[in-house]
Formats: structure tokens, sequence, C-alpha cells
């Protein structure tokens, strides 16, 4: 045998998990790093800390479906780093899931808490089934199966999960009396994202569109956009996309075109955003409501605006579509919606990007006050709620605002920056043990 093929690898190598020539989400994620890393002076000596999950889990999920027969789900729980605190993430239930998403959700969640400085790693978990086949005996089966499952990692002080894609409330209580139930008391704070009656905290499930609208409108004073005369594209009109079409709407701001997994409409005059809320609540779609016009899928990255909010899932803006955007600023309402390649090619246009990073960090930051609340049994009101988190998304994007003038680089990497920057101290700090 050769010394070539004896020879150990370097001890910085890709983990044997990956395939180095297609990485998925997780390489877009790798490349964000990598772009940074000039820019982390001496803490640059532990980047390989964020290129590496702390901790990968993937379970088995058997549930009994209606028809006496059994199935078994794949599900997945990522820590990706716990140095600032406990993990933090979102679990979302689709057909779609894969490690390698979950990996860089994670990832994206420790850049995102420590962005806006709240004391939390990043995690996330996910299960790859399609709810829309499950009985709602089937759900909660498959939830509480999951729960128990990813049980030995999580717990109010080492990881809390969240509602994400296709998860909500309902999903968030069976996991916390679940988790409850193993454990012998009640642990309110095992999750966040609950009913207020079990501890839930007021103003959740709008915060990251509220988080989205409030960088959106910090932003636009920086590059001079009047909102109330701006025209709003939308992709995604669930929680986040439908919220910041609301609240832009509310400024007078003309919702022209949204899309979701049913279909695309648009109307020049601007969308009644209350009744397509009630609409979509009704149909669980955009699709036929009346007074718009329907376009063709594709068509959607033609339609010209002032603010497009990409708020569904991964890579919806690519090398392919990019350059036929007609919008002044993109504002990141989902994870990772953008490619590194589209990134450059919108930079190069000069269209300002909003990074999810920062820009859907309102979620987050209220999960932080619900965690928070739960703790001290004590809880405030929605006002409160809301003063709190606009105060917090205001200060942490002008501090990122400043870092991307004092570099002359993207918002993103100007975030990447300072969350970077953050989490290797902390990692420096506290040291390697043992």
């Amino acid at each position: 045998m050769s010394k070539a093929s004896t020879a150990a690898p370097s001890p910085n190598a890709l983990p044997s998990y990956l395939d180095a020539g297609n990485l998925g989400p997780w390489g877009i994620y790798l490349q964000q790093v990598d772009r940074v890393t000039p820019y982390l002076g001496h803490l640059s000596r532990w980047v390989e800390t964020l290129k590496r999950p702390k901790r990968a889990l993937i379970v088995d999920v058997p549930i009994h479906l209606d028809d006496g027969t059994v199935a078994h789900y794949e599900g997945y729980r990522v820590q990706h780093n716990t140095s600032r605190g406990p993990g933090k993430g979102g679990v979302r239930f689709h057909q779609d899931v894969t490690l390698s998403e979950v990996m860089a959700l994670s990832a994206w969640m420790s850049i995102k808490n420590a962005a806006v400085n709240v004391p939390y790693g990043g995690a996330k978990g996910g299960i790859r089934v399609d709810p829309r086949t499950l009985s709602r005996g089937e759900l909660e089966r498959v939830t509480r199966r999951y729960t128990s499952e990813i049980g030995i990692i999580i717990g109010p002080n080492k990881d809390i999960p969240a509602p994400d894609v296709n998860t909500d409330g309902q999903i968030m209580a069976w996991m916390m009396d679940t988790y409850s139930m193993n454990q012998g008391s009640t642990a309110t704070g095992v999750v966040t994202g609950k009913p207020i009656d079990l501890g839930g905290s007021l103003g959740r499930v709008e915060a990251t569109g509220r988080g989205v609208f409030t960088v959106g409108m910090e932003a636009a004073k920086h590059i001079g956009l009047d909102v109330s005369q701006a025209r709003v594209a939308v992709q995604g009109f669930g929680n986040v996309g439908g919220t910041a079409a609301k609240l832009f709407a509310e400024t007078g701001a003309r919702v022209v075109a949204v899309q979701d997994h049913g279909g695309t409409i648009y109307r020049e005059a601007g969308l009644n955003v209350p009744e397509l809320l009630r609409h979509v609540a009704e149909h669980r779609t955009v699709a036929g409501f009346e007074g718009a016009e329907t376009l063709k899928t594709d068509q959607f990255w033609d339609v010209e605006c002032d603010i497009l909010i990409p708020a569904a899932l991964e890579a919806q803006i690519n090398k392919d579509n990019a350059g036929r955007i007609k919008a002044r600023m993109v504002i990141e309402g989902a994870n990772g919606p953008t490619t590194p390649e589209a990134d450059d090619i919108l930079k190069e246009r000069n269209i300002l990007v909003l990074p999810d990073v920062i820009a859907n960090a309102g979620g987050v930051t209220v999960s932080y006050f619900e965690w928070v609340q739960d703790f001290s049994s004590f809880f405030w009101d929605e006002e409160e709620i809301n003063a709190r988190l606009v105060r917090i998304m205001r200060a942490a994007f002008a501090s990122i605002w400043q870092v991307a003038q004092d570099h002359q680089v993207t918002l993103r990497t100007a975030t990447f920056i300072v969350a970077c920057k953050r989490i290797l101290h902390t990692r420096e700090l506290r040291g390697l043990y043992p």
C-alpha cells in the first residue's frame, strides 16, 4: 500500500458525512463563512468552530397510522453552536427536509441569535414528512415520538425548539407535554411558540413579520425610499409574509404581487391585504383571489416593485433569476432564500439585500422574551413586547449598517462579521475542555 493511501486526513478536513461536490444548503453557509473570515482578525484561528455542528442527531420516528400499519419517518435535531447559550431554533415538518438543510438552518440560527445579541446558540430540527398526508391523530403521534427521540439533547437550559415550516403552537404544545411527561414535571420553557394558555408569549405569531417590516423601514431611510409610495412583492404568505405585507400596506405601500405554493397573483393598483389574508385563511392559498390577475409561477421574478420579500423556502433567488429582479431592496423573510451567486448579481445591480440573519430575527427575539417570561412566570403585555422587539431590531440593524459602511461590504457580510466575532470571542474566552 502506498504512503499516499495511508496518510492521515487533515485535522480540518471536510467531515466524512459531507459530499464535497454537493453540499446543498450547508455548502451555501460554508461559503458565507469563508467570505467573512478575512474580517475576523485574530479570532479567525477559531473559524473551524463555525464550520462544524457541535452535535447532529438522526432519529427514526415510527408511528402507528390510522389504518393499523406502521410508518417510519426520519427526524433530525442539529445543535450547531452553544458557546453563547442553549441551542435555539425551530422544527419543520416537510417532505424535502435533509440533514444538509437542517445543519445550515442551525448554523444560520447561531448567526441570527448572535446578530441580535440574545443569549442563545443555534439549533434546528425537522422530520422528513408531508404533514398534509397525516390525520390529526397521526400528526400528534409523529410529534410526540420525535420529541421522545430527541429528548436526550433538548431542555430549557440545553436546546429550545420552536415552530417553523408546517409546525405551529399546537405542535409545540404536544412537544412540551411529551417532554414534561418524560421529565416528571411541567417544563414550559422547553419550547417557545406555544399557545398563550401554556406559557406562550403575546406577539409571537407576528414577530418574524414585524421584524422584517422593522428592518425594512430602517433600511428605506438609508436609501431614500419612501415606503408609503413603494410597491411590494411577497413570496410566501404565511405568518411571515402575510404579517409583513399587512404592516407595509398599513404604511400606504402597495402590495402588488403575492406568490405561494398554490399560485401567483398580481394587481398593479395594489391587493387588498386584509381581504387576501381572510381568503388564505379559508382557502389555504392566494390562488383564486377575486380581482387579481393570475401570473405563471416564473413571472413573479419579473414584477416591477421597490421591495421584494422572499418569505418561503431556501434558494428561491438564484443565478438564473437574480438578473430579472426589479426591486431596490430585497428583505429576506425566509431562511437562506438567496444563493451566494445571486447575492453577487444583486450587489452588482445595486439592489440592497437585507439578509435573513437579521431581517427575520424578530421571531427568535420574541421567543427569547417567551423563554424569559416562562422562567419568571411573569408575562408582559403585547405593547411592551412589540416595543422591546422594535428597539432590539433597530439597534441590531444600526450596528450592522455601520459595519457595512466601515468595511464597504454587503449587509450579509456585515451581519456575519458582527455575529461571528461574538460567537468566536465567547469560544476563545471559554477555551477548550478537556
